[in-house]
């Protein structure tokens, strides 16, 4: 009975540490849950309620109930429509250049010297500075009059006349130019991450066994960065998919809405972009918006994932 009492006890003394020890980690959960239900639940749950109403913000009228007419609207505005063909355009072409760039200079800067170092600081700075400041620097080289790149060109003699590189015919290349200006240096830094985790024996046999650099690159090292190769290329779509200072600073969407992405189309019915801007603020539309646009970016993203399993099975 003795024995069965002192196991009683030291069963109960467990579960209370057990408990104590429960409520300890609960508390230190506590905040970051509460920042999580502030800051992701409500606003997802605020935007899908106000889908379904017309309301135009603070001090205006009470939202009032129109059903899927926000839904209906959105597919059938031929900007919005244009918008998700231009985000397509921006993304798969910053994308389609900038990786394969980003691991060339991986490839070129990856052993650890002193000029290395310095190289990859400089390359990596850009990803640092504000896009906002971003934006302003490329629209003083580009401005179309007085900008540095029209200036140095004409100065070599390579064109005549001054090029309107934030007009409709090459806005979007500009645009392009500057996203990548201002991140391949952050996916340098993941390649070179990358290449320093491959295997140095698996190499080294290869070029035992009489593969080139060009076929230990492709038949070996590729390969091996498949993991994160899938990381990078999952972060660079989804990235691409909602940039939108840089639009907003060089062009503001236009001219004529040759540059509208889904993101500032959505933007703009919440927040007024310039003080010239005509849209008014239409919450429930831009909720609609918002709600469409991440249903793109979803099913985008679940075709990628799919087509990228390969890359988990490299080992």
């Amino acid at each position: 009975m003795a024995v069965k009492k002192v196991q009683t006890t030291l069963e109960e003394g467990h579960r209370r540490r057990m408990r104590r020890r429960d409520i300890e980690s609960y508390a230190f959960l506590l905040p970051n849950l509460l920042l999580f239900i502030l800051c992701s639940i409500y606003p997802v749950l605020w935007t899908l309620k106000y889908v379904f109403y017309q309301y135009g913000g603070i001090g205006t009228a009470a939202p009032k109930w129109v059903g899927l007419e926000n839904l209906a609207r959105v597919f059938r505005n031929e900007v919005y429509w244009k918008s998700v063909a231009n985000t397509f355009v921006y993304g798969f072409g910053k994308v389609l250049i900038i990786i394969p760039l980003a691991f060339f200079l991986a490839l070129l800067l990856n052993k650890q010297t002193k000029f290395n170092g310095v190289a990859q600081s400089v390359i990596f700075l850009p990803t640092i500075m504000s896009s906002a400041v971003m934006g302003l620097v490329f629209y003083l080289l580009f401005n179309a009059y007085n900008g540095e790149i029209n200036q140095y060109l004409m100065g070599l003699g390579i064109i005549k006349t001054p090029i309107n590189w934030l007009g409709k015919d090459h806005a979007m290349q500009t645009l392009i130019i500057t996203a990548i200006w201002g991140g391949v240096g952050n996916y340098m830094v993941y390649f070179i991450a990358g290449l320093q985790q491959v295997a140095k024996d698996v190499q080294e046999s290869a070029k035992i066994d009489g593969a080139g650099p060009i076929k230990t690159l492709w038949f070996v090292t590729i390969p091996m960065m498949g993991p994160i190769l899938k990381i990078i290329l999952m972060l660079a779509i989804t990235s691409a998919f909602n940039d939108i200072t840089n639009v907003m600073v060089l062009t503001e969407g236009g001219p004529n809405n040759a540059t509208m992405v889904m993101s500032l189309y959505a933007y703009q019915y919440f927040f007024p972009v310039s003080a010239s801007s005509s849209v008014i603020p239409q919450y429930g539309y831009g909720a609609a918006v918002s709600v469409v646009s991440a249903a793109i970016a979803g099913v985008i993203t679940v075709i990628y994932l799919r087509l990228s399993r390969k890359l988990d099975e490299i080992y």
